[in-house]
């Protein structure tokens, strides 16, 4: 879905994208009379966590990276709820809210820098440039992929092992393909992270000479959300 960078970060954030997962929470004592369903809708997030972060480790824009990684989280979401644990379905979807804005302002202030170039390939070396920003997403990142002691480390290894634990069949697949696309989500984290600001510089001059002055405004926001990324699950 094609859309200014901060409409964006709301939207995967914190509503439309969310809104399934807040009524399928709210709706629980429903669905507890309805095992079959529980079923489906584990089976079908596990797919889908699988799904987004396999299409995320061919995708060259920087939005649709991060974008594919929030279909990815939905998956964890969804099946968190098949297995009957909403209330961790609901933790790492106030957990998501923190991380994924600030991968999208991060990411919405590169592009903006770089006048409106959105192929990571055509990055490169922005950690001299943005060191800032390199800041932010790095901690975004670190906790998309659930480093240890971040916010996304407490939800998602929970999500995880409470599909270890439930001891059926279904559970058990689930499991597996929960750890595959948590590895996939490291992969092309770490492979938007090294085309962005660590390899060589591959932009054109040109644009590298036009650098925008971000504000304040967004320099502050992005704090705000850092700190959150950061202490959100604790």
């Amino acid at each position: 879905m094609e859309g200014p960078t901060p409409v964006s970060a709301l939207i995967h954030a914190a509503t439309l994208v969310t809104a399934g997962i807040f009524l399928i929470i709210r709706c629980s004592p429903i669905f507890e009379y309805a095992p079959c369903v529980l079923n489906f809708i584990l089976i079908i997030g596990g797919i889908t966590c699988l799904f987004g972060s396999t299409v995320a480790c061919a995708q060259n824009d920087l939005k649709r990276i991060i974008a594919y990684s929030t279909t990815s989280q939905l998956g964890y979401m969804f099946f968190s709820c098949g297995l009957s644990a909403y209330n961790v379905a609901l933790f790492h979807l106030l957990n998501h809210g923190f991380f994924k804005a600030l991968l999208f302002l991060c990411a919405g202030g590169i592009i903006h820098i770089i006048t409106h170039e959105q192929d990571v390939r055509k990055f490169g070396g922005l950690i001299h440039f943005l060191p800032f920003i390199y800041s932010v997403f790095l901690i975004g990142f670190l906790t998309l992929i659930g480093f240890p002691f971040l916010s996304g480390f407490f939800s998602k290894e929970l999500i995880i092992e409470v599909a270890f634990v439930s001891y059926n069949i279904n559970s058990f697949f689930i499991y597996w393909i929960s750890v595959l696309s948590a590895g996939l989500t490291a992969f092309y984290g770490s492979r938007c992270l090294y085309l962005t600001f660590l390899t060589e510089v591959n932009g054109c001059k040109v644009k590298l000479q036009k650098f925008s002055v971000i504000g304040n405004s967004i320099l502050f926001s992005l704090s705000i959300l850092a700190f959150g990324s950061l202490f959100s699950g604790s």
